[in-house]
């Protein structure tokens, strides 16, 4: 392990002593999952397009777009009901959104490291090798097998939500059978999208060439789509290729700002306590007071707009408020951040977040295109009760100064990896079904 090289950095540690924490080591291809280049060029083409939605309208791109770093650029995305990409994206006034997507769009990078055993703000897609299928996630003891791990699985989502993928009841088949209840086997949603792709004579020869079992008869599962999705994220996502990266493995130096702001993250600002490891973070959940805004997690018969993040999966009141750490990969790309997206500034949400959420003096800062006729966005924060729950669920904080944040801020720009934000592969030209690409 290499350990931080003090930079003498003046007056950002000037009579603070903390202990340094020590540096990761360099990432290596030993900490990924090895992956086929046909199985990801398969994926690509699935994962843009819109073939796998109720309605044949948006694929995984549309929240998860290259254009904004994986992510969608917007605090809480729109996903059926609306058209466009990023803060360009609207309703439509003939199909309206329900509502707003409760969390910000996470991005996608590095999760074909063998290391990202949780995934999603609660981690209710989570590895564990007691559990049917080798992961716990939602379904339970319905979970089917033949997902290949929890990045596969976690495409099983998106797909079935209303908001999102599926549409809203009724006015497709894939919606009708959500709310029907029915998912897996004959008829259910997973078997309809199944059977849409099956259809398409192009990828029936791609899973052909690619899964012995369905050159050998069997029909394609959903999670043979899932699986080959999985493999493209973890192909054209992965992010190691950044200045930090190239320090770490000995070829570059820093920038003296970056050097600064590195020795403050692992160091006295004590970032690096949750954001540890080569992908800066731990995997684990903490109640760290960022704004909650929009519809919250909340379900259909319920009328508040809270979001009670990890405890809606453990069912613990220690755990109410709390949200995975998220890498750091990208970071400066990847905005609004927060996991309702409530800061649209990077700095800001430094300076906060550093403060244990500083909600007292939060000024309201979000992505939001318009939505009309839903519940208010701002209910949670506009409740003092609400609002003084939040912050004092989260850790203490302390302020930083602004030379401080500026160090910080360099550092994690050196975190970006210029190949994995213009991705390998890219976005395809057309995809088998023939649907629109977005761009």
């Amino acid at each position: 392990m290499r350990t931080v090289i003090l930079v003498g950095i003046g007056m950002l540690c000037a009579g603070l002593a903390q202990a340094q924490t020590a540096l990761p080591t360099a990432v290596t291809d030993e900490d990924y999952t090895p992956t086929n280049q046909a199985e990801a060029r398969l994926g690509q083409q699935l994962f843009y397009d819109p073939i796998l939605s109720g309605n044949r309208n948006i694929s995984c791109a549309t929240c998860h777009h290259p254009k904004f770093a994986t992510a969608d650029g917007l605090s809480l995305g729109l996903g059926e009901g609306a058209v466009g990409l990023g803060p360009d994206r609207k309703p439509t006034q003939d199909n309206m959104p329900e509502q707003r997507i409760p969390r910000n769009a996470t991005a996608l990078f590095n999760l074909g490291a063998h290391e990202f055993t949780t995934l999603f703000h609660d981690g209710r897609v989570k590895a564990d090798p007691t559990r049917k299928g080798g992961m716990r996630t939602p379904m339970d003891e319905d979970m089917v097998l033949g997902f290949s791990g929890v990045l596969s699985a976690q495409t099983m989502f998106p797909v079935l939500s209303p908001d999102e993928m599926a549409g809203h009841y009724s006015e497709n088949d894939v919606s009708k059978a959500v709310r029907s209840g029915l998912i897996t086997g004959d008829g259910g949603a997973w078997d309809i999208i199944s059977k849409r792709v099956a259809g398409i004579p192009e990828y029936r020869a791609q899973f052909e060439a690619l899964y012995p079992h369905v050159a050998g008869g069997s029909p394609i599962a959903f999670t043979d789509i899932s699986n080959a999705i999985a493999v493209f994220i973890a192909f054209e996502w992965r992010s190691d290729d950044s200045p930090f990266d190239a320090y770490l493995r000995g070829t570059a130096d820093l920038p003296d700002a970056a050097a600064a702001g590195m020795e403050l993250f692992y160091g006295e600002a004590g970032c690096a306590t949750c954001h540890s490891g080569p992908f800066q973070t731990d995997h684990v959940f903490h109640a760290m007071g960022a704004p909650q805004l929009g519809p919250g997690k909340a379900a259909r018969f319920e009328r508040h707009a809270r979001d009670d993040g990890r405890m809606r999966v453990t069912g613990r009141e220690e755990d109410r408020y709390a949200f995975r750490t998220p890498s750091l990969r990208n970071v400066t790309k990847t905005g609004p951040w927060g996991h309702a997206g409530g800061h649209d500034d990077l700095r800001s949400f430094v300076g906060d977040h550093a403060r244990g959420g500083a909600l007292e003096d939060y000024q309201f800062a979000a992505v939001l295109p318009e939505l009309p006729g839903i519940k208010p966005d701002w209910t949670v924060m506009q409740d003092e009760d609400q609002r003084r729950a939040i912050a004092e669920a989260a850790r203490p904080g302390r302020a930083l100064s602004d030379a401080q944040i500026d160090a910080l801020m360099a550092f994690l720009a050196a975190l970006d990896d210029p190949v994995a934000l213009s991705g390998r592969l890219g976005i395809p030209e057309t995809v088998p079904s023939g649907l629109p690409v977005e761009r």
